[in-house]
């Protein structure tokens, strides 16, 4: 497993499709995910791109510094993490805090930007107090008690039913993230409100919703669109996972997006 080591982390990363002259596209996971949460994705957009995945900090492979962590500490390891890998241009698809990564990286590493997907995210997700909640919890009980409620939010009842062994894979990487690792990105939440500023992102942004998700709903997503200098809204159907539950329209939407335009 390729790593990139840090002054005070490792990150896992991995890379798809062939080398040459293909353009990079760089995923970002949701919170208590791990990089397979995008391989559905993989087999059609490795075929136009250079595609980067990797952990974020304090998850699966990658290394669990102390926390608290910032949205600023999220989006320099990306911008590290292209460094380390010469990318001097990528297009960037992120989920949930994914996506507010994805914000930041446009907001403050806008030349290293091509086109910005935000998936089932919000310029504010939650609250500072319900996430200092969440983080003072999962620090006491682990993350196991937060399956039923988590596998409820993020994919719609007849998902589940249908698709039981993908979402064990991704309660899986959920329940087996580090403790440390997850409060840290609360506390990255919490202090993330990046609504004053999303007049500066001047990238292409594509925000792409799942039309049944309560976490970030559509509004969310269409307020992103509105809010940026060059954005549009997309809702597929689906949960907060809407990569996973709409594969398919998913991948045709993005792929779309960035060849097209």
């Amino acid at each position: 497993m390729p790593f990139l080591t840090l002054p005070t982390h490792r990150l896992h990363y991995r890379i798809d499709g062939a080398e040459g002259d293909k353009p990079w596209l760089t995923f970002c996971n949701s919170l208590g995910t791990d990089l397979q949460m995008w391989d559905a994705q993989i087999a059609d957009l490795s075929q136009e791109f250079r595609v980067l995945r990797y952990d974020r900090r304090g998850h699966s492979g990658s290394g669990t510094p102390p926390p608290p962590y910032s949205l600023s500490d999220l989006g320099s390891d990306v911008v590290a993490l292209w460094d380390a890998l010469s990318i001097e241009r990528s297009h960037f698809c992120g989920l949930s805090i994914g996506g507010l990564t994805g914000q930041w990286l446009g907001i403050h590493a806008p030349s290293r930007l091509d086109r910005l997907i935000l998936c089932a995210t919000a310029a504010r997700i939650g609250t500072v107090e319900s996430w200092t909640t969440r983080r003072t919890e999962v620090e006491a009980q682990g993350l196991q008690p937060l399956v039923p409620a988590t596998a409820e939010r993020w994919f719609t009842p007849t998902f589940r039913q249908t698709h039981p062994e993908a979402v064990d894979a991704i309660l899986k990487a959920f329940v087996t993230t580090s403790v440390e690792g997850y409060a840290g990105c609360c506390a990255a939440l919490a202090g993330a409100d990046l609504r004053p500023s999303l007049s500066r992102i001047s990238a292409p942004v594509l925000a792409i919703s799942g039309d049944d998700d309560p976490v970030c709903p559509p509004a969310d997503l269409e307020a992103i669109a509105k809010g940026v200098q060059n954005g549009r809204h997309v809702s597929l159907p689906g949960r907060h996972i809407v990569n996973l539950e709409a594969a398919p329209q998913f991948n045709a939407t993005l792929s779309k997006f960035l060849i097209q335009g």
